[in-house]
């Protein structure tokens, strides 16, 4: 087990207060994009959470009101065009490994979106468990738009499973951008909320997380992502057999006598 409240990262904010983890991206002059670094940074600092005991829940925060504007054109796509198939492949590799890390970390991650998420943010969006936006935010799959395909980072995997196979269709075929509206409508935000109030929303909806029994919210993370690949009886089987896991833990008896007592129950994840 590691310990994160220490993480002084190079290409973006985080801090640590009650086992709740935010990450701000930090470049607000340019809308927040992602840099090869920070592509790293964040893969590298989503797989050590995994390990971490001192965080529970994660939330992404905008900077400067806005999310994140993609892979920067200077530092990211003009590099690209002059690079072999080799470090092209070894380039798109690494940025599925932060979605990959994302679903791995086994701690719930809400992201808070206004102002701008296109390219890679709306990736990130799309990674996460729970997405809060404001009226304002616009999201934009615009892969076509810089002359590539829709399939970047996992999109055509998860997002029809968010917004269902049309609706993702028409998004990353045409790269336009939704908004917030449209976006709560569809199911791709869980709801939208007013900027000044954005964060101390996706806040409280953590704390709200990190209050309940965290060892078995790290069962629901794993099963809601390798359900994908299930038939409905390998589903209910696995949900069986993580169910019982969860019945083995301190937090079920915990639970269990704080209702025989009255009392509200106080988890400690274990």
């Amino acid at each position: 087990m590691t310990r994160m409240a220490g993480l002084e990262p190079k290409h973006f904010l985080w801090r640590v207060e009650d086992k709740v983890a935010c990450v701000r991206l930090d470049r607000p002059e340019r809308k927040n994009p992602l840099t090869f670094d920070s592509y790293a940074e964040l893969r590298d600092t989503f797989r050590a959470l995994r390990d971490a005991e001192d965080v529970d829940a994660v939330v992404f925060l905008p900077n400067g009101g806005n999310f994140c504007s993609g892979g920067d054109v200077h530092d990211i796509i003009g590099p690209l065009v002059d690079m072999d198939m080799k470090g092209l492949l070894a380039f798109t590799r690494m940025t599925g490994d932060l979605v990959k890390a994302m679903l791995a970390c086994g701690k719930p991650i809400i992201t808070a979106v206004d102002g701008v998420a296109v390219g890679a943010g709306a990736i990130i969006v799309m990674a996460s468990d729970i997405r809060i936006a404001t009226p304002e935010a616009k999201t934009a799959f615009l892969f076509t738009r810089v002359g590539l395909a829709g399939c970047d980072m996992g999109a055509c995997a998860i997002l029809p499973r968010i917004v269902g196979q049309g609706r993702a269709a028409e998004l990353l075929y045409t790269g336009r951008t939704m908004s917030g509206a449209e976006g709560e409508r569809w199911g791709f935000y869980n709801r939208l909320v007013d900027a000044a109030a954005l964060e101390a929303d996706a806040l409280g909806m953590a704390q709200r997380i990190v209050a309940g029994p965290t060892f078995a919210h790290g069962i629901t993370k794993t099963q809601l992502n390798q359900e994908w690949s299930m038939g409905l009886d390998q589903a209910i089987e696995a949900e069986a057999q993580a169910q019982a896991i969860c019945m083995q833990t301190r937090d079920f008896e915990r639970a269990y006598r704080a209702f025989v007592a009255k009392q509200t129950p106080v988890f400690e994840g274990t």
